[in-house]
């Protein structure tokens, strides 16, 4: 896909699927559930609370799913035939780490499910020879299409989303995300925004590198 193709594409789902005022005042509603509504400057929360047995035992099951889900994809290549795109280029934070390189399955983001084994984004690290290496997933669903059959915020497996209002970044309307650092330990817990120990900088030093 070239790069005009998937700037396109972007700008179909923001046309498309617009954040209205309606789902604007649910969100507002729900603000005493337990999501953490962020915005780009807003969500390098640690988890700190104390987990029960049962709480550890079901994130240690999360990160088992996404593992044996997305092992295969530590192959790019294979990402790419299933539909996964590299889209918004390396998400940076400044002091804050980074999100890396996000390959976005258009398909499962129109689609509005959540589903373990099918992240709509895959999450790759740049490296040294120029290559990428898997890091983690990013599961997202556009906050309208979510709020027009449920009355709460997503969670997926005691994990509650991450909130992104529009406009932001992205380019996106309204969405609800979240990170699952499967694949490379984050001090500040596995499923939090930003990872303090990823870096573009590879990224950014061969998009400067003369053609």
């Amino acid at each position: 896909m070239t790069t005009p193709q998937l700037l396109l594409k972007v700008r179909e789902f923001a046309t498309q699927l617009k954040y209205s005022t309606i789902a604007a005042l649910v969100l507002m509603s729900l603000c005493s559930a337990r999501v953490l509504a962020q915005d780009s400057n807003s969500h390098m929360a640690m988890q700190h609370e104390e987990l029960t047995t049962d709480q550890q035992s079901q994130q240690g099951r999360l990160l088992q799913i996404v593992r044996r889900a997305t092992d295969r994809f530590h192959d790019v290549k294979v990402a790419e035939q299933e539909g996964y795109v590299l889209t918004f280029g390396c998400v940076s934070g400044d002091d804050r780490g980074a999100m890396g390189l996000h390959y976005i399955n258009f398909d499962l983001v129109k689609g509005g499910v959540i589903d373990a084994k099918h992240p709509q984004a895959i999450i790759y690290e740049p490296i040294a020879n120029g290559g990428v290496k898997l890091i983690g997933v990013d599961y997202l669903v556009l906050a309208d299409d979510w709020n027009k059959n449920h009355s709460a915020p997503p969670d997926l497996m005691g994990q509650w989303f991450h909130f992104f209002d529009t406009p932001n970044r992205f380019g996106l309307p309204g969405f609800y995300t979240l990170h699952v650092w499967a694949w490379k330990d984050n001090p500040f817990g596995a499923f939090v925004n930003w990872h303090p120990n990823v870096s573009c900088q590879q990224f950014f030093e061969k998009s400067d590198s003369p053609r």
